[in-house]
């Protein structure tokens, strides 16, 4: 393994993706990729009584559809890096207990897919594993109620606001000719000052921010299930 500069790594075995998984909910099934996933749940709530055990069962069948698809068991990885935007990734250590994979908690928000697969790649890089699983997940019910208010307080959503993702994706890694991780590039934090719990689009591109500030509300207009801004870039 190779470093450039303080936060770029590139990898001297051929770390490949043998397997991938993409499982969604039903709001994601009806849009224009629905073909793409392994699977599309009917129902959001995934027949459990609560959204925090359905974004579990998102996972773990994410993470079941990958093994079977490359016809390996739980018995066949080293280590599974995993994370949700719950608080103690619960999703992930609930949802994934049952297979006994040892596990390693990883909590990035909108980076987490990023930094369990720059993890599963470093371990097998380093001899710590063979074979390494990388999954997250999120759910659009859980994580209102976690960053803002639960569905049930019926709160007003602005209609500019963006719509967390209903889904799990997992990656199984391991030393081979396809689909290749070569290298990383680790992130470093930085504080943007955005205030507004419903604008999560500027928290994830801030290059954007930077070149046009948060529109202002004042002049929006609603049409054909699009938002155009009149004024205020």
């Amino acid at each position: 393994m190779r470093k450039i500069g303080k936060r770029c790594l590139i990898f001297d075995k051929k770390i490949s993706i043998i397997s991938s998984a993409g499982v969604v909910g039903p709001k994601e099934g009806q849009g224009p990729l629905a073909e793409y996933f392994d699977k599309c749940f009917d129902d959001s709530i995934l027949g459990q009584d609560s959204w925090e055990k359905a974004e579990s069962m998102l996972q773990k069948s994410a993470v079941e559809t990958a093994l079977k698809k490359c016809n390996k068991t739980s018995d066949d990885i080293d280590l599974i890096f995993a994370g949700d935007l719950l608080n103690q990734c619960t999703a992930s250590s609930f949802g994934l207990m049952d297979l006994s994979i040892p596990f390693v908690g990883v909590y990035g928000a909108c980076s987490t897919m990023a930094l369990t697969l720059i993890n599963a790649a470093i371990s097998i890089e380093s001899g710590a594993a063979q074979t390494a699983i990388a999954v997250t997940s999120s759910h659009f019910c859980s994580a209102e109620r976690q960053y803002r208010f639960p569905l049930e307080y019926g709160g007003v959503r602005p209609l500019s606001s963006q719509w967390t993702v209903t889904g799990s994706g997992a990656a199984i890694l391991s030393e081979g000719d396809d689909i290749l991780v070569d290298s990383c590039t680790v992130g470093k934090i930085i504080d943007y000052g955005i205030k507004d719990s419903n604008n999560m689009g500027a928290a994830m591109a801030p290059d954007d921010v930077k070149i046009r500030p948060y529109p202002k509300l004042e002049g929006m207009v609603l049409y054909n299930a699009q938002i155009q801004y009149s004024r205020g870039f």
